[in-house]
């Protein structure tokens, strides 16, 4: 992700679990049905699993209670010691979707939740483009992040949560690389993968990217 946004992780990690709570009204609608997300992502993932964003540790939780072997990846230190002390049997490397340690098992899924808008579509076209060399034959992305069906629809959900005096939110949104849904879709074709997405709530979705074995030209 985005080293850039480095100090926003850290004062965050404090208050991250509060506001996938609900605790914090400027993101309610984020974070809504937020366990039925990470739930989700969970059913849809397989094997050995890459995660990136670890953060607070709340999706690396349900899969390891799912009985998935877990390797996270965290760039943000007070996100990774929160994440330890939940779990502390969770292998975490420092990194982030584009730097990060050799990964020497094979993997079958990589997820992530509410981190892959910190990088600029170029970044995620580099970034989906190792996620290719990575991945096994057959494996597959799952990712649940905020993003928008046309660059209309994101203007009008920033006006909206500047009328409802979400300034914080509204910086958010305008600040950071939220995809539109097109765009993301073909940056994933491009490297080789078949895509779906689907809808939870009313900024999430989750976009499922299966390894075609086909890979275009760059």
């Amino acid at each position: 992700m985005g080293r850039e946004f480095i100090e926003i992780f850290e004062e965050w990690a404090k208050d991250y679990d509060d506001s996938v709570a609900g605790q914090d009204p400027q993101y309610a609608a984020v974070f809504a049905n937020y366990e039925g997300i990470l739930n989700e992502v969970v059913a849809l993932s397989a094997g050995t699993v890459l995660e990136f964003g670890v953060g607070t540790g709340n999706l690396s939780e349900k899969l390891i209670h799912a009985g998935l072997n877990v390797i996270g990846i965290e760039p943000s230190l007070a996100m990774l010691n929160i994440a330890k002390e939940k779990l502390p049997e969770l292998t975490v490397l420092e990194g982030d979707f584009l730097t990060y340690p050799v990964i020497d098992t094979p993997v079958n899924t990589i997820v992530s939740t509410y981190a892959f808008h910190h990088l600029t579509d170029d970044e995620k076209l580099v970034a989906a483009k190792q996620f290719s060399e990575i991945l096994e034959d057959n494996g597959r992305i799952v990712f649940g992040d905020t993003m928008f069906a046309s660059e209309i629809e994101k203007q009008a959900m920033i006006s909206d949560a500047k009328e409802k005096g979400f300034f914080a939110l509204a910086e958010d949104l305008q600040r950071e690389y939220y995809p539109i849904i097109d765009t993301l879709e073909d940056i994933f074709t491009t490297n080789g993968f078949d895509v779906q997405f689907k809808q939870m709530n009313h900024f999430v979705w989750i976009l499922t990217a299966i390894k075609n074995n086909s890979v275009k030209s760059l």
